[in-house]
């Protein structure tokens, strides 16, 4: 299976580093306790040696140039090899007077002392590697020569950044595979040299013996080892499938990452070892550690892991397996979410496809909580992972590669919060990979809610976000609205690209003659026309001075539209409002917009352009738009860029809304009675807003209602869209069949074909098992009654008498009994009888029974479980 869809959390931020700090504290997170002594110490340790960390990078940033150069020195010969160094050359640090002398000779002119540089590289105190030749200057050549002379100063400047985070895993992670590029580019031995001459180098900087001294050894150390070991294969994912992504991961990445600690269960381990590991599967499976939170805990299990009666693996599934979990965990969840919820503490992940959502949810159907957790632990990736012995872990960020598609659901089922989020994510996920696509980002709903919606996420759009993905991929069009007569549009009629809207379209302004009074006025037309076009705006009168040598030319027939465009698109100006603040991407976008007068259609078409911007920079993607084929049909060499389409959201923001636009009136006051003074309205009302007020108490829901009855010859899909809504009003939500099992496919299937009436499907949705899940376990027979008078008749109990009643069949002959009376009763035949879906009686006053009516249809069932009739008071003919 293919999938076209973007990562689902624009905000979601792996750490690559970890240093001295996060590390003590991420694994007493991890372990849910306080940080130890030992952990203590190591945090004093990392904070009392900053100051000396920070002097040490300030030192070697001041002397970098020399640093470099003495390395360069000894590699290459034949000239002066710091003159290729693209960065000012840097001061000298002057720690202590009596060592300026030494510094300064230090610093010496490498082209003046080019015999004492010469014999500097065979009398070198460290081993000069197999293969090390001298590099000569003028072979070697001045583009090659920067390059080599701009990667030392990288190595110097990465070892710094290691240096002030206490984290030598920044070289670890940059460095490590470098030997195989710089291999194919110079010597790799050369560099070896020079990276122990900058080691050397740095080292003379301090004092015999101090701990400045200490660092820089260490650090450099792992310079120059991680350069010489080979790069590391890629971390393949143990499972394969057609329909995973994400099966590779760089090693860097996974030994660089704050990686979590396993557990293992071995013979050998002491009493408390054996319980450390014990407290980890309580925090796997539960979240938490309940021995320390709740002072609960499995002791039998528990003492029958210690003396190796069962396996870690036997005793994570008896805990799936308890009452605990299933309080937990279970009962107070949906189905779609107990399956993910699952996933993430008997496999350390995420649902990666709807097949095997699919899968896992029929097997909780049909085995309930027992069957998912023994298919879980049971499955071969379960072993490949975690064998017996292992305790599960969340399998994140460095643990393993990660998929693209569910990247956000994925982040957020591994967050401290998730067992507090009852909604169901991945479901609603991988649903949306099945319908069109939808209105929104392709970074997230609620991004970038303007006309140019392929760039990137701004600031103020990123509240309220939903991290679903747009299935947007390259080759995803995006639907742009004309600006003139559809049938101009250039997708479906490319030939009419130069045919003039007319008045139906925007005004174009074109150059028409050349020597005349009137093509005069007209070129100071165009020319604020090209302003508007270009820059949005007209621009201010001291950016307007750099660009007057440009309208005089053109003022002077000198320049064309075309070519006038060009001169200001490449304009200082221009360059500052929409290249230098912007990002690549969105630079692109305005670009394209301002200059051939429509959004990007899509990534394929950025792309291209992002291509054009990375080889001939900001130039080349004013001249490949100004110069494509689509520019010059569209307005050829004397016409101004306008505005030829636009996106559906723009479209919809500039359309006028009507307000209250009512000019005052000065009215003489009048001696009128108080009470008609007090109804008086104090502002203005406009005619609709008079007929509003006429209608107060009536709410708009009576005018809006939609009753599904089956009249007549209905199609297959009205009948679709009959037996939808008898679920929303029965089961309160939409249902997927496909998720549900047979038994409610098989109602859809009789009543589309017309083997049953609406009444009938009614009961049978009714009397079904999931109806009998969903409102009948869960609640007490009043909130029995209480649901079975929404879903059946539309409305709350009348009195305390019907709920007596009713309560007497549900208690002596149960829900069947109960739904067939309602089913049955002359009320249901009256107001819905067999052709008329149930629907919501008394939406609006005045109604005896709205209160209680409105109470029950405005709460979610799910959310709130509060009884609301009791509040009845017993009063006579209520009894």
């Amino acid at each position: 299976m293919v999938t076209k869809a973007s990562g689902g959390s624009p905000v979601v931020k792996p750490q690559l580093y970890k240093t001295a700090s996060m590390l003590t504290i991420a694994q007493a997170e991890q372990q849910d306790r306080f940080l130890e002594l030992g952990e203590l110490n190591q945090l004093v340790s990392f904070l009392n040696t900053g100051n000396i960390r920070l002097e040490i990078a300030d030192l070697l940033t001041k002397n970098a140039n020399i640093i470099v150069a003495r390395a360069a020195d000894r590699i290459f010969v034949g000239g002066s090899a710091i003159s290729y160094l693209e960065r000012p050359q840097a001061s000298i640090i002057e720690a202590n007077s009596a060592d300026i002398a030494s510094i300064r000779q230090m610093s010496g002119d490498s082209q003046s002392n080019f015999l004492e540089n010469l014999t500097s590289v065979f009398q070198g105190n460290n081993a000069t590697p197999t293969g090390f030749k001298p590099i000569s200057v003028v072979r070697y050549g001045p583009s090659r020569m920067k390059k080599s002379l701009r990667d030392l100063d990288w190595f110097l400047r990465y070892l710094t950044y290691a240096i002030v985070a206490s984290d030598p895993n920044i070289l670890f992670v940059n460095i490590r595979g470098l030997r195989e590029i710089i291999e194919n580019a110079c010597s790799s031995a050369a560099t070896i040299v020079a990276l122990k001459e900058m080691k050397k180098t740095s080292l003379s900087l301090f004092p015999e013996n101090s701990i400045q001294k200490e660092i820089i050894e260490e650090y450099f150390n792992v310079v120059v080892d991680e350069f010489i070991n080979p790069a590391l294969t890629d971390t393949i994912r143990k499972r394969t499938s057609n329909d995973l992504q994400g099966l590779r991961l760089p090693q860097i990445y996974a030994k660089a990452g704050i990686s979590r600690q396993k557990f293992v269960m071995k013979p050998g381990l002491s009493t408390d070892e054996k319980q450390s590991v014990i407290s980890a599967c309580y925090r796997q499976v539960f979240e938490r550690d309940i021995s320390k939170a709740y002072g609960f805990s499995f002791s039998v299990l528990e003492s029958q892991v210690k003396n190796g009666q069962i396996s870690i693996k036997e005793f994570v599934r008896s805990l799936g397996k308890s009452s605990v979990y299933q309080k937990q965990f279970y009962q107070p969840y949906v189905n779609s979410r107990v399956v993910e919820l699952a996933f993430r503490h008997f496999l350390g992940r995420n649902l990666s496809s709807l097949a095997e959502f699919q899968k896992f949810f029929a097997i909780l159907s049909k085995k309930g909580l027992t069957g998912l957790v023994d298919s879980l632990i049971n499955s071969r990736e379960y072993s490949d992972y975690f064998n017996e012995e292992t305790v599960p872990y969340i399998r994140g960020f460095g643990e393993e590669p990660q998929e693209c598609r569910n990247w956000g659901t994925q982040i957020d089922l591994f967050q401290y919060s998730a067992p507090f989020r009852k909604v169901p994510q991945s479901i609603t996920l991988f649903s949306d990979y099945l319908k069109a696509l939808p209105d929104q980002h392709p970074y997230g709903r609620g991004n970038d809610p303007l006309l140019i919606q392929f760039g990137a996420i701004f600031p103020i759009g990123t509240k309220n976000l939903k991290q679903n993905p747009a299935p947007f991929g390259k080759d995803t069009r995006r639907l742009l609205i004309r600006r003139g007569p559809g049938i101009y549009n250039q997708v479906g009629n490319p030939s009419t690209r130069s045919v003039s809207v007319g008045s139906l379209g925007p005004k174009v302004f074109k150059s028409e003659g050349i020597n005349s009074n009137a093509q005069k006025t007209n070129n100071e037309s165009i020319l604020q026309a090209s302003y508007l076009a270009v820059f949005g705006r007209m621009i201010y009168q001291n950016e307007r001075i750099g660009l007057k040598g440009i309208d005089n030319k053109f003022l002077d027939n000198n320049l064309s539209v075309k070519e006038l465009i060009r001169s200001l698109a490449i304009s200082d100006t221009f360059r500052s409002l929409y290249w230098t603040p912007l990002y690549v991407c969105k630079s692109i976008e305005w670009i394209h917009y301002r200059l051939l007068g429509r959004p990007t259609y899509g990534r394929q078409e950025i792309n291209q352009y992002f291509n054009i911007a990375y080889k001939k920079g900001f130039v080349g993607v004013i001249n490949s738009i100004i110069d494509s084929v689509e520019y010059n049909e569209c307005f050829g060499d004397n016409i101004v860029p306008y505005e030829r389409y636009l996106t559906a959201n723009s479209v919809s923001q500039r359309q006028l809304k009507l307000g209250n636009i009512i000019k005052s009136a000065n009215l003489k006051p009048q001696n009128i009675e108080k009470f008609v003074q007090l109804g008086q309205s104090q502002t203005n009302q406009n005619l609709y807003s008079i007929k509003y007020k006429v209608k107060q108490g009536v709410s708009k829901l009576r005018d809006q209602q939609k009753i599904f009855e089956t009249k007549g010859s209905l199609s297959k899909d009205a009948y679709l869209s009959i037996f939808q809504a008898a679920c929303r009003q029965i089961f309160e939500r939409d249902i997927s069949t496909f998720v549900i099992g047979n038994e409610i496919e098989n109602i859809k299937i009789q009543f589309i074909k017309g083997q049953i009436s609406v009444k009938e499907m009614i009961n049978a949705l009714g009397k079904s098992s999931v109806y009998l899940k969903e409102f009948y376990n869960p609640y007490p027979n009043i909130k029995v009654i209480e649901l079975g008078t929404k879903h059946f008749l539309g409305r709350a109990p009348n009195n305390q008498a019907e709920i007596r009643f009713y309560n007497q069949i549900l208690a002596s002959c149960g829900l069947q009994a109960f739904i067939d009376m309602l089913t049955n009763s002359q009320e249901y035949a009256e107001i819905f009888g067999e052709v008329r879906v149930p629907f919501r009686r008394f939406p609006t006053l005045p109604a005896a029974n709205f209160p209680n009516t409105n109470t029950l249809f405005d709460k979610q069932t799910k959310q709130n479980s509060v009884v609301i009739v009791p509040s009845f008071k017993a009063i006579t003919g209520n009894q």
